[in-house]
């Protein structure tokens, strides 16, 4: 049976760049190990599955080349892209492993308001794997653990080499322009990803550290994927008790897959 696949490019730079995305939305008798070399076949860093009916609110589940995840920014970001602008509209929210996540639009871009209660922990003595040295560092479970490591310039965070294998989840950022500019890049070899052009789950782990270290609000844009070619903005929001995510997303193709 042939079913589309939506291949969405999220958190563009103008037309450029972004997070390759392959959505499914017709999810009828796919099982969980389908999903799963669903997404092991697409490649990309995410793949997200839709499971819709009409009058409720929509579930998604998100898996990697190896593994299912709780939440993750971008494919959700591409989710309220394709039901608010592509789709029916009509809808506000989705749920996935963390619950419910609020999703809306405002001119070119759509947004994703996720549940915004992480714990943060200070890393003394952070697990770098002698890769490298950064200035201040955290721990945020989102709820899997991710690293927040804060480089002391753009260029270190530019320079960085290839991570260890083992290497967890991780942020490495650096201002630009603080308190509003942000370089980042986002590693997770041990998910598949050897290195993510942008990451709307660490923007969230990044808004939580800027929280803790008494930014109680702020806005900060992202800046991500140039060394891999492929450049990427995330526009990120806080307050005390809320967070949003957004960006720009192009439909780059649709694809038909034999299951």
């Amino acid at each position: 049976m042939a079913r589309p696949v939506q291949v969405l490019r999220v958190f563009t730079d103008g037309e450029q760049g972004g997070n390759y995305l392959g959505v499914v939305a017709d999810t009828v008798n796919i099982d969980d190990r389908r999903m799963q070399d669903i997404a092991a076949d697409l490649g990309f860093s995410e793949t997200i599955f839709i499971d819709w009916q009409t009058g409720e609110v929509p579930h998604v589940r998100i898996f990697t080349p190896v593994a299912e995840l709780p939440f993750a920014g971008h494919p959700l970001v591409g989710t309220a892209w394709l039901l608010l602008r592509a789709g029916p509209g009509g809808v506000d929210r989705v749920t996935c492993g963390v619950g419910e996540v609020r999703i809306g639009s405002e001119r070119d871009r759509v947004w994703i308001e996720p549940p915004f209660s992480q714990p943060v922990r200070t890393q003394k003595a952070p697990p770098t794997l002698g890769w490298c040295a950064p200035a201040r560092a955290w721990e945020v479970e989102m709820p899997l653990p991710y690293s927040v490591w804060q480089m002391d310039d753009p260029e270190q965070v530019g320079n960085l080499r290839p991570p260890p294998p083992d290497l967890g989840m991780t942020l490495v950022w650096a201002w630009t322009s603080p308190p509003s500019g942000v370089r980042a890049r986002f590693f997770a070899p041990g998910m598949g990803v050897v290195e993510d052009p942008a990451t709307g789950s660490a923007a969230v782990a990044l808004a939580a550290v800027l929280r803790s270290e008494d930014m109680p609000s702020g806005r900060v844009r992202i800046s991500q994927g140039r060394e891999m070619g492929w450049p990427s903005v995330i526009d990120l929001m806080w307050e005390p008790d809320r967070c949003r995510v957004g960006g720009t997303v192009m439909r780059d193709e649709v694809r038909e897959l034999e299951w």
